[in-house]
């Protein structure tokens, strides 16, 4: 296990800046995810830890030991890819063991062994299949090992390259997208067995993904990259419950969190082209403003009952997911469908063209600033709508 701390990384391609002073602690024995969308700059993150990279400005310490010197074979690291890198004419066995045979014999000691000539390469060999042996029983590929790449299905595959960097026993784990080549399923099975394999190993893990599904279910804390700089770090219930900025919002959650362009009435209502969304405790001190205000699909409730001071809107479409369904509905006056999320009853789902009552419930809605920043509302007594 290993603490890293990075401290104001900066990375540019050319013009291109892909990394713009990036700070962030990884603590021993953690699993902490990068999560961004593609050209983010978190691949570009990993590397450099890896040592692949060289950043322009700023340091990488494992346990306040600058490693930004040290070789990337000496810096007691592994690295997973995205696609295996599996050797096609070495077995399971050897592959994983590869790292082990480079490090403990010499390329002559490599040599004698192959033609069974060294006592001493014997024996080492004997340690690294009995190392091997250990790391492929955990990955449950011990019936493997005399298998070629080609024989072996897309999961198992991915189980030999995490053998391949686990057998180093490495302070910290790097994990490049590991599962995105798998297809669905396999993809939620090997999400359990990464999460069950961090637990058994105690070991720290750096995960780069652009799947939230991946990062919400497999991460102690989520680091969210979005144009080269990390916008917020937190665990996955306060990144979705709050999160500091309309970027972090819109990009965590599926599907995306619903935004409204709006403003605060003198009484502390949220108002949308004036028409009275819902009260806000706590608004008084910024009526008038005008603000984002951002809600999720769970939090919006559908009325047929259409009265008082509930919006009205459209429904233009209906998802049926089986468990649950996405209902789209259109305000007059916004340029894009709110999504409500609702149970996948079919007696309870509208039709597309019915007109609907929208109620949110004040104590989820998020507001932001005009740079996009959240906005914090200092809570007090409920001020008398009056709208009602």
């Amino acid at each position: 296990m290993s603490q890293l701390n990075i401290v104001q990384l900066t990375k540019s391609f050319g013009p291109t800046q892909v990394l713009r002073a990036v700070d962030l602690r990884v603590e021993r024995g953690e699993f902490i995810t990068l999560l961004g969308p593609s050209g983010c700059g978190k691949t570009t993150l990993l590397r450099i830890i890896a040592g692949l990279e060289s950043p322009d400005q700023g340091d990488v310490l494992a346990d306040d030991i600058s490693i930004l010197g040290t070789d990337a074979k000496d810096r007691n690291l592994a690295m997973v890819f995205q696609n295996y890198a599996l050797y096609p004419h070495l077995t399971v066995a050897q592959n994983i063991g590869l790292p082990l045979t480079m490090r403990r014999l010499t390329r002559l000691q490599r040599m004698a062994g192959r033609f069974g000539i060294s006592r001493t390469a014997r024996e080492v060999r004997r340690q690294i299949s009995a190392d091997v042996g250990r790391v492929a029983d955990s990955l449950q590929i011990g019936s493997l090992l005399n298998r070629l790449p080609s024989q072996l299905s897309g999961g198992q595959r991915q189980r030999v390259a995490l053998g391949r960097a686990m057998v180093r026993n490495p302070r910290i784990l790097l994990l490049d997208e590991p599962l995105s080549n798998l297809d669905a399923q396999l993809r939620v099975h090997m999400r359990m067995e990464l999460t069950a394999l961090h637990r058994q190993s105690g070991a720290t893990f750096i995960f780069v993904t652009h799947d939230q599904s991946e990062a919400m279910t497999m991460s102690d804390r989520i680091a969210v990259i979005l144009n080269g700089r990390v916008a917020q770090v937190a665990t996955p219930g306060e990144l979705y419950d709050n999160p500091a900025s309309l970027d972090v919002a819109q990009f965590v959650g599926t599907p995306k969190i619903n935004s409204i362009d709006t403003h605060i009435g003198p009484d502390g209502w949220l108002l949308f082209k004036n028409q009275p969304l819902c009260p806000l405790n706590g608004a008084l001190a910024h009526a008038g403003q005008r603000v984002t205000a951002a809600i999720r699909p769970e939090h919006i409730v559908l009325t047929r009952g259409i009265h008082g001071n509930v919006p009205v809107g459209e429904v233009v479409a209906v998802e049926n997911l089986g468990p649950e369904s996405l209902v789209h509905v259109q305000l007059k006056g916004l340029g894009h469908p709110l999504i409500v999320r609702m149970n996948g009853e079919q007696s309870h789902l509208p039709y597309r063209g019915d007109s609907v009552g929208l109620k949110l419930d004040p104590q989820k809605v998020l507001l932001f600033d005009d740079t996009g920043d959240r906005l914090t509302l200092h809570h007090g007594r409920q001020p008398v709508p009056s709208y009602a």
